[in-house]
């Protein structure tokens, strides 16, 4: 023989004929036997059936056992009241249906639109499928304003939860709860805001008052959201009056450059004519400062000759006496006969001026 076994095989037999696989009945058997040694009576004893209570009881209350998420909170209710609001983390409580956990996201920012619906992701989704993927609801979009116009408008409103028990417990519906208290404080912000402010520069006006009156809202009916934004997305006239809309635009443009231009004028002339009587107040002041000035060098001239003439009067009496004598006949035309020379026989008539002009002509000639 070419192979022979020394000794017994795994199985107790002594050569290769005796390796043969376990025998399922006699393991069944035996651990058959060893059941009946633990419990003799059965199942069905009291021991059994003690034990079948304790392992069931067991594994229900490992089934308390649970996890929160960190964007998540625990809400705790022992036969359905509430207990307590557990953190992130691993936490035990008594399991159905003595206890009840739920874990609302706390974290998680929720999305209302209002006006439009869209079920898409906006952050992902590109301009065109955006355009394409939008549906219109008129009958929250369009709103009356304070000047009485109808305006299309859409929002979203923006929430998270900041209290878990009071918004698994106060509301019903909170995505509806939400729209139509978004949909009610647009409203009454619209009605009292005038169109073309809202459509320009009150478009952030509006976000910040809705959100304000949103919240109070919220807060009244104890829903236990906070509001974190409200975001206009669109603020348009309504399509059917849309190229009526544009018209009047264009007319208002028109009407505004006609205003710019006429003011650009009017400033022109005011300021030309500010100019001019800047000008003229200018010459009367220098005038007015001349004539002052000439007026008080005239008094002090005067002073001075008052001191001087009390001073010394006969000399100041012919000064001014020759003064003026050479004032008032500075520029006249005069002949002196010096009687001395045999003057006293001029003839009185003798035009001596014309005599000196013709002396004067032929000179000159």
């Amino acid at each position: 023989m070419p192979w022979k076994a020394q000794g017994g095989g795994p199985w107790g037999g002594g050569g290769p004929s005796s390796s043969q696989p376990p025998d399922i009945e006699e393991f069944l058997r035996r651990g058959q036997e060893g059941f009946r040694k633990f419990m003799p009576g059965g199942v069905g004893s009291r021991r059994g059936i003690l034990l079948i209570i304790l392992a069931v009881a067991a594994l229900w209350l490992l089934s308390g056992f649970y996890r929160v998420q960190p964007e998540e909170q625990g809400v705790v209710l022992l036969f359905g009241k509430y207990t307590q609001t557990t953190a992130p983390g691993l936490h035990w409580f008594f399991p159905s249906p003595i206890g009840t956990i739920y874990k609302p996201k706390v974290t998680r920012v929720q999305r209302t639109q209002v006006g439009f619906r869209s079920g898409f992701d906006e952050q992902r989704a590109n301009v065109q499928q955006r355009t394409n993927m939008l549906r219109n609801v008129p009958q929250e979009s369009l709103m009356l304003t304070g000047d009485e116009n109808i305006i299309d408008i859409q929002f979203v409103t923006f929430w998270i939860i900041k209290d878990a028990e009071l918004f698994l417990f106060n509301i019903r519906n909170p995505e509806i709860t939400v729209k139509d208290a978004s949909e009610s404080a647009m409203r009454e912000i619209i009605g009292k805001t005038g169109f073309e402010f809202a459509r320009t520069q009150g478009r952030v006006k509006v976000e910040i008052e809705a959100q304000a009156l949103i919240q109070r809202i919220l807060d009244d009916y104890g829903s236990g959201i906070e509001v974190t934004r409200v975001q206009l997305q669109k603020i348009d006239p309504p399509g059917n009056v849309l190229n009526a809309f544009r018209d009047v635009q264009a007319a208002r443009a028109d009407k505004e450059r006609a205003i710019n231009e006429a003011n650009a004028y009017r400033f022109e002339i005011v300021q030309r004519a500010e100019g001019e009587a800047a000008k003229i107040t200018n010459a009367a002041e220098a005038y007015k400062e001349e004539k002052i000035a000439i007026a008080t060098g005239e008094s002090q001239r005067f002073l001075s000759v008052l001191t001087e003439y009390r001073s010394d009067k006969v000399v100041t009496k012919r000064r001014m006496y020759l003064e003026t004598m050479q004032s008032v006949m500075g520029d006249m035309e005069k002949v002196l006969i010096d009687n001395r020379s045999g003057g006293s026989g001029v003839i009185p008539y003798l035009p001596l001026p014309e005599l000196r002009k013709r002396s004067g002509g032929e000179v000159g000639q």
